[in-house]
């Protein structure tokens, strides 16, 4: 106890930051005065972890939590690599989301940079983590920072990192980071020049012309309805799809403004339960054709639409389809690629327009590095539809192209759902779904994948298992990563492995129905339903979760 004690103390008095250090001078008082030591300890308890994500934890004082201290440390760390590796005169550019901190990380990151001698541009505004992708190569720069923890709950902020090719890290620079943060010492010895140079709005301006050009003459007539999810992407989105010649959409007013405490949802993610009901029922009282949204940080893509039963969102892979579909119908060229647990309906979709097809782990930091790149996809609702100028998922540029291809079928008397019900006709119906296990002690999720490992499974939710690959071996085509892929009869699969990002242990699920003339899409529809419960029990079972 005395030990924790004394580097709380020591923690403390380096903490440049009033609130955090006050903070945690209660909690050691609390403890001096015979106090339950849990938080403390929980503090203290090792440090986030930079890898290929970045940062990304709780705001509070502490190794164990996000603050300016381990901002410091990171930025100093990420400035002694690029050192190392030649970049001695270069420019490291900054943005940040409205999240609580994430104007104060962005500026000890730029006073940290100029400090070490490298040039820090700064964006000028909270802004959405695509559009930094995008300044790293209009302003050559060397590395990127985002000071942002995308849709992650409101007590969060993170910090990721890009390098001069526009792409989030990937090994074995995370790990070289890493190694020099740790080789940081005290924070108040690490040396800090000027704020950097705020960039203008010019910068902004570019994007937003890059991405509205990605538009082409078409109908326009569109219902839409948006919302940002309390985040930043409300301007950039009006701004674009205005360009764009659509009319203003009719925005969620409850959700409308930048509010880092998120107060309209549990999660400010679009794919948790709840998250888009303001928008469906904004859009059902107006009889809209096509609701959209973006996550926080602006960098993902969600969609419902209107059906027989109310509004119902599409899901990640059916957007993805969409979108694929969309850029092969105007032809294209170059691999189309997806992570692992994407649908396999990418590659089919690829195949049958002549174009190659690519399947990456989990992540944008390997999307965005598949060479010749025409279109990337990963079904937690992250697109990358312009490669050539965001090497990132783009969560603005997909939603003008899925609003252009709802347009372009109302114009024809269609819907986005009758594109699905064509793509699946031809193609087989591939039906997603995915079983995602919170827990609170992470070695829950090592024992479910050690579980898996010693005693594999032979068939799930009646299907047989053809085939199973370890993905912590890696192979020709992937680095090895904690994962397990089963193959199974009549082209289903299941992926489980753990989240990267959360306490989270999740299983993706996918099942391949033929749709014949008779019975048509919704039979296979229904069909896939019951299939995905199976295979949902089914791994559940044999996790032992």
């Amino acid at each position: 106890m005395n030990e924790l004690l004394t580097e709380a103390r020591a923690w403390a008095a380096a903490d440049p930051d009033p609130q955090t250090r006050a903070e945690l001078e209660a909690a050691i008082d609390e403890v001096e005065k015979g106090g339950d030591a849990a938080d403390l300890r929980d503090r203290f308890d090792g440090t986030l972890e930079f890898g290929t994500a970045g940062l990304r934890g709780a705001l509070g004082a502490g190794p164990n939590r996000m603050n300016r201290v381990v901002v410091t440390r990171a930025a100093a760390g990420l400035a002694q690599y690029l050192k190392d590796t030649g970049v001695t005169h270069g420019a490291v550019v900054i943005g940040y989301d409205a999240r609580h901190n994430s104007d104060v990380f962005a500026r000890d990151t730029a006073e940290v940079m100029t400090g070490a001698g490298l040039k820090a541009y700064v964006l000028p505004r909270p802004l959405p983590t695509p559009l930094l992708a995008f300044a790293i190569r209009e302003l050559g720069c060397a590395a990127g920072v985002m000071v942002t923890a995308s849709h992650n709950p409101p007590q969060d902020n993170g910090y990721k990192v890009y390098l001069g090719d526009g792409s989030q890290i990937v090994p074995p620079a995370d790990a070289e980071i890493a190694r020099r943060i740790a080789a940081v010492g005290p924070v108040n010895d690490v040396p800090r020049g000027t704020a950097g140079t705020v960039v203008g709005e010019e910068l902004v301006d570019r994007y937003l012309d890059t991405v509205a050009d990605l538009a082409t003459d078409g109908p326009r007539d569109l219902d839409i309805v948006y919302t940002p999810l309390h985040g930043v992407g409300g301007t950039t989105v009006q701004r674009v799809l205005e360009s764009a010649g659509f009319s203003e959409p009719a925005i969620v007013e409850q959700q409308e403004q930048p509010d880092p405490d998120f107060p309209t949802v549990a999660f400010p993610n679009p794919e948790e339960p709840g998250a888009m009901d303001l928008a469906m029922a904004l859009a059902d009282a107006r009889g809209a054709d096509l609701v959209v949204a973006n996550d926080p940080d602006a960098d993902r893509c969600a969609a419902a639409v209107p059906g027989p039963h109310g509004w119902r969102m599409l899901r990640g892979d059916e957007v993805g389809a969409l979108l694929a579909h969309a850029l092969l119908s105007r032809g294209k060229q170059g691999t189309y690629a997806c992570s692992i647990v994407s649908s396999s309906l990418l590659g089919k979709l690829a195949k049958a327009a002549g174009q190659p097809y690519a399947e990456t782990l989990t992540g944008f930091k390997w999307i965005g590095r598949v060479e010749g790149l025409a279109f990337g996809y990963e079904e937690a609702l992250g697109y990358c539809v312009d490669p050539e100028h965001v090497k990132d998922k783009d969560g603005v540029s997909a939603l003008l192209l899925l609003c252009e291809l709802a347009a372009e079928a109302k114009a024809e008397g269609h819907t986005l759902v009758d594109i699905l019900d064509d793509l699946a006709a031809r193609h087989g119906l591939h039906a997603t779904d995915q079983l995602s296990v919170r827990v609170t002690d992470l070695s829950e999720i090592a024992n479910a994948m050690q579980r898996l490992r010693d005693n594999p499974p032979t068939t799930l939710g009646g299907l047989a298992v053809e085939g199973v690959d370890d993905l912590a071996l890696g192979s020709p085509e992937l680095p090895p990563t904690d994962g397990l892929r089963y193959r199974l009869a009549d082209g289903a699969r299941v992926i489980v492995r753990p989240s990267g990002t959360e306490p989270k242990l999740k299983c993706y699920l996918e099942v391949v129905v033929a749709v014949t003339p008779e019975d048509g899409v919704d039979a296979a529809r229904i069909a896939a339903v019951g299939r995905l419960d199976a295979l949902r029990d089914g791994i559940k079972a044999a996790a032992g979760i």
